[in-house]
């Protein structure tokens, strides 16, 4: 019998990122079709196998879709066919399986997506923030000036 991974999801205007913890998976197989069905299968360390198909929101763009395999995670970005904000994961309006869960690590409002998005790419799906300036610190070195300004 095939069990389902957890999935956690988030996405952006243009993409859909779907994380896979599956830890030492083998045998993956990704399918994206443009009708928005999604389809992952794969062999779990123990050798038991793991899928599952998700029906989309809406339609994507099946040649925008990568896949990055880590040791724990398979991270896949799912590029939308349109651009726009999508109410939910799934077509279906019931509740989503138990094993499908918000990413809040990735999540981001529409609200905020115009700063997010300038620093996320398909090329840094697991963007961790290694790449940022150190601009913070010049801003701490002024704080024990003000520390003792404030003690005087």
């Amino acid at each position: 019998m095939s069990r389902q991974p957890e999935v956690l999801w988030a996405q952006r205007s243009d993409k859909v990122y779907l994380t896979v913890s599956l830890p030492d998976a083998k045998d993956i197989s990704v399918k994206c079709e443009a009708d928005g069905l999604f389809s992952f299968s794969a062999v779990g360390a123990n050798g038991e196998p793991f899928n599952f198909t998700l029906q989309l929101y809406g339609n994507i763009a099946p040649q925008g879709c990568k896949t990055k395999i880590g040791l724990r995670n398979i991270l896949c970005s799912i590029q939308k066919e349109q651009k726009g904000w999508w109410k939910r994961l799934l077509k279906s309006e019931e509740k989503p399986a138990p094993y499908i869960k918000v990413d809040w690590n990735k999540w981001c409002d529409e609200d905020d997506e115009g700063s997010e998005s300038d620093q996320a790419s398909d090329d840094d799906i697991a963007y961790n923030g290694e790449n940022e300036e150190s601009s913070d610190d010049e801003g701490m070195l002024y704080l024990p000036d003000l520390e003792k300004a404030g003690g005087n």
